[in-house]
């Protein structure tokens, strides 16, 4: 039989910690973006360098910032962006991106799936299918699960 020493020297993780009413969120203060550079993305569709402009756009997103209106001119840049492309050429777009980028554009075509406009479904879905083709199913998943909103 086991013996009850009353010791809690055994214990090696604080359960006191994961309490729900002491949570606090990874972001930190001195992190904050304010979006990518709007001068330089226009000068990049401009020239018709449509894949660096998609890798400019999603290369500094206001993850850590609780400013919404850097988000929403940073969401409606990586729409005008995301429109830019043709059908044709959103494969060699995609394929462009390090993993962590297609995460972040998964994040705004989920976003613009939340706030549709009319000329904006059409070009999210295209996106959608062809990002989930490259990152499987693991790309909804990390999407939908990460706190960090755009």
């Amino acid at each position: 039989m086991s013996k009850n020493t009353g010791s809690s020297m055994f214990r090696k993780v604080d359960v006191d910690e994961f309490d729900e009413n002491k949570f606090q969120d990874d972001q930190v203060e001195g992190q904050e973006s304010s979006g990518p550079d709007e001068s330089e993305i226009q000068r990049l569709l401009n020239n018709k360098q449509n894949i660096e402009a998609l890798q400019a756009v999603l290369k500094n997103p206001p993850l850590n910032t609780k400013n919404q209106a850097v988000k929403d001119k940073t969401f409606s840049l990586v729409i005008r962006v995301l429109s830019s492309f043709k059908t044709s050429d959103i494969d060699s777009g995609i394929n462009a991106l390090d993993d962590d980028s297609k995460d972040v554009l998964m994040k705004y075509v989920y976003r613009g799936f939340a706030e549709p406009s009319e000329n904006t479904c059409g070009i999210l879905l295209s996106w959608h299918e062809k990002v989930v083709a490259v990152g499987e199913l693991g790309i909804i998943i990390r999407c939908l699960t990460d706190r960090k909103s755009v």
